[in-house]
């Protein structure tokens, strides 16, 4: 199964999207290991503030996370962390996966 991530720099008050099938192995290496992403080695720590179960084809995760990319809208990425907010049209396919651990 894939996964689609947001997460969060406190320090930098910034938001990164990204998808994975490990997404607590994948924090991992945004917050630690020295040859990963450049912009998130830049703002770290990061935090996942949302987890949606997506799809076991990458193909559909990838073009869901281009969709959300595609917005380029703090306000859209806020909606999205929203646990209340009822999803629609192509983002309707994801499930919220509750109860997030540090």
């Amino acid at each position: 199964m894939y996964y689609i991530y947001i997460l969060f720099s406190e320090s930098a008050d910034k938001y990164y999207i990204g998808y994975s099938q490990f997404p607590n192995e994948r924090l991992l290496k945004h917050n630690h290991q020295e040859s990963f992403n450049t912009f998130t080695r830049k703002f770290r720590p990061w935090k996942i503030v949302a987890l949606f179960e997506v799809s076991e084809d990458k193909a559909n995760v990838i073009a869901v996370e281009r969709f959300i990319k595609r917005q380029k809208s703090r306000k859209f990425i806020e909606m999205l962390c929203d646990e209340n907010h009822q999803l629609s049209g192509i983002l309707a396919q994801l499930v919220r996966v509750p109860n997030l651990r540090d």
